[in-house]
């Protein structure tokens, strides 16, 4: 599992919101999404448009708002929903007996 990190538990992450993690994926950070149903999501934190920190946005079922531009995001795969057009870096994850886990395929920063 060495290139899973934990980030902790479930719990930590708002329902309906994100948590921005201080390690990053080339180069940038990572959100982690938590939806009503317990459903969980990474992607890089940019949104395709205009980098804006996707963490910050609005979780509406599998889906997150830009909060500069108001673009949605699917959070199963990164991608813009038409008429915009781009992707958001997604990143898989899984949870384990409570904890979060994010998997980062290169050699990156340790969470803070």
């Amino acid at each position: 599992m060495s290139n899973w990190k934990n980030i902790g538990p479930l719990s930590n992450i708002p329902v309906r919101g994100a948590r921005r993690l201080c390690m990053k994926h080339l180069g940038k950070p990572v959100a982690v999404f938590r939806t009503s149903e317990d459903d969980i999501f990474a992607l890089v934190d940019e949104c395709p448009h205009k980098q804006g920190p996707l963490s910050e946005g609005i979780v509406a079922g599998r889906t997150v708002s830009c909060p500069l531009h108001n673009w949605v995001i699917g959070l199963d795969d990164g991608q813009a929903l038409a008429p915009d057009e781009g992707t958001a870096q997604p990143l898989s994850v899984r949870v384990v007996e409570g904890d979060v886990y994010v998997y980062l395929p290169e050699a990156l920063g340790a969470a803070a």
